[in-house]
């Protein structure tokens, strides 16, 4: 049976893989193509719907992003966001213009809850909005089904047609009954099943490894976080002993972290890998040595890493691909596609310009961090290793603001696993995205026992999330947070203060740099 699949055409939004993991949480494949992607092509995939995304334009500007009118006489429904919602007004005949009054955040919209779109939705309910031009007038057939104070076509409708649209983002966590109205839409109007699940892309992605690889080398890039574990487990079942595991040990990981890493991956560990460990702490902090911006120690990191990478793939000999376990957010923040530079992921903006491989190979780019559990589990990996804790591939480099050295490696390694320790020892870490110590460059006077000190703070950080696109601060009991300041000033040599870090993502990122 052909699979049932709707597509996500991009106008330029960072929510755009976002909307297809939404998508796939209702069993439903998805795929996101760019707006340009012609009508043909559209016939020949087939799919049961289309969603066009936000986007950062204005729609009246001549260079902006429009897509072929004829697109809304196939015969697919079709679900608007944001840009997509007034290129679908003004493409039709409506009327877009900047709006007397911008929304962002979340905002207390009306619906119809009359209205296939809003079924089982609240007739008052929060959503999240962000934008600056707003439809003024609608199109001929087209009814309002949503509206603020200051939006008076919050969300519009020609069901005839199949066109539905929203001003505001039902893809983020922040829109509160989101998911039901998206269901809706795949489900109510578009007429999916919904018989699509993880295992499907678990044994289409391990087939076109095997047909892409063919009969070459393969040399996967692990750092034992979740991300390169899932990566370098379906590269093992597609292509076997072709694929040389390099772990490298750059003397920014957590505390113990490099042991623990071989113990799963190296000859005793349950899988049956070429694995290689490359010792390279001193390489790594000489060359961050007085660099301080952390852009560039991002950049830093990420060359070492490939040069290290292809010191040993000459050794193995006949190396044609690198393999990283890029996810999508990583893609997101390092800005490319047409969204902003958020921060640069050493394997993706991070990447030098030149890489001496065929082909670098992200077989995880388009999943979020739970989609890649759900594959984890799907692989048979251990679930100690599928939830274990997020960590970035720069390491501590960028949770330590400013220069790195040796010393304050351990400082941020000890307060750590403290916090870890402690986290995990009142069992609130299950409720936990991600949880960390970070040293800040700062030191203030402080007083032990009956003398002075001068040393530095330590912040910690632990935020709730799903999908590491947007995150809250997490609300840690005080008596935890009491617990591990106490252990942490005591035990940690150098730390005379400890904070605890309330922002939530955005405006912060959930790593420190």
């Amino acid at each position: 049976m052909e699979k049932e699949l709707i597509i996500v055409l991009d106008f330029g939004g960072q929510y755009n893989q976002l909307i297809a993991r939404r998508v796939r949480e209702c069993n439903v494949y998805c795929e996101v193509h760019p707006f340009s992607l012609g009508l043909d092509k559209i016939r020949e995939m087939n799919p049961k719907g289309i969603i066009f995304t936000g986007g950062p334009n204005s729609v009246y500007n001549e260079e902006s992003p429009h897509c072929p009118k004829e697109i809304f006489d196939m015969g697919i429904p079709i679900l608007g966001i944001c840009y997509g919602s007034q290129l679908m007004a003004y493409m039709l005949g409506g009327k877009v213009a900047t709006a007397p009054v911008s929304e962002y955040g979340k905002t207390e919209v009306d619906v119809d809850c009359s209205t296939v779109l809003f079924e089982g939705v609240d007739a008052k309910t929060i959503c999240w909005m962000s934008h600056t031009d707003y439809i003024e007038k609608m199109p001929e057939g087209f009814a309002v089904t949503a509206h603020t104070p200051v939006c008076p076509v919050a969300a519009m409708e020609c069901p005839g047609r199949g066109l539905y649209a929203t001003q505001f983002h039902p893809e983020v966590m922040h829109t509160q009954q989101g998911m039901q109205m998206l269901s809706n839409f795949v489900y109510k109007v578009c007429g999916c099943a919904g018989d699509w699940k993880m295992s499907s892309f678990v044994e289409t992605t391990i087939k076109q490894l095997r047909e892409k690889v063919g009969s070459g080398k393969v040399l996967c890039a692990l750092s034992g976080g979740v991300d390169s574990s899932v990566a370098a487990v379906l590269l093992s079942k597609a292509v076997g002993r072709q694929l040389t595991c390099v772990f490298v040990d750059h003397g920014l990981l957590r505390k113990n972290e490099g042991n623990e890493v071989e113990a799963v991956f190296g000859p005793e560990g349950p899988y049956d890998l070429n694995f290689i460990r490359v010792n390279a702490q001193e390489r790594f902090y000489s060359k961050l040595a007085g660099v301080t911006e952390p852009e560039a120690k991002r950049k830093i990191i990420g060359e070492e890493f490939i040069r290290v990478f292809e010191e040993e793939a000459k050794k193995i000999g006949a190396v044609d691909y690198l393999v990283q376990g890029t996810i999508y957010p990583d893609v997101i923040e390092s800005g490319l596609g047409k969204s902003a530079v958020i921060k640069s992921h050493h394997n993706v903006g991070g990447l030098p310009d030149y890489v001496d491989f065929k082909e670098i190979i992200e077989p995880l780019r388009l999943l979020f961090k739970d989609e890649v559990r759900k594959a984890g589990l799907e692989l048979g990996i251990p679930e100690y290793l599928v939830y274990r804790q997020p960590f970035p591939g720069p390491g501590l480099g960028i949770r330590i603001v400013g220069e790195v050295t040796a010393d304050k490696v351990r400082i941020v390694q000890d307060a750590d696993a403290i916090y870890r320790e402690e986290i995990a020892k009142a069992g609130v870490n299950k409720d936990l995205g991600q949880y960390f110590a970070a040293l800040t460059n700062m030191r203030s006077v402080g007083v032990m026992g009956d003398g002075r000190t001068y040393d530095y703070a330590v912040a910690l950080r632990a935020v709730t999330t799903s999908d590491f696109m947007t995150a809250e601060s997490a609300h840690i009991p005080w008596e935890v947070l009491d617990r591990v300041t106490n252990r942490i000033v005591n035990e940690v040599k150098g730390v005379n203060r400890v904070m605890y870090d309330c922002t939530g993502k955005p405006p912060a990122t959930i790593e420190f740099e």
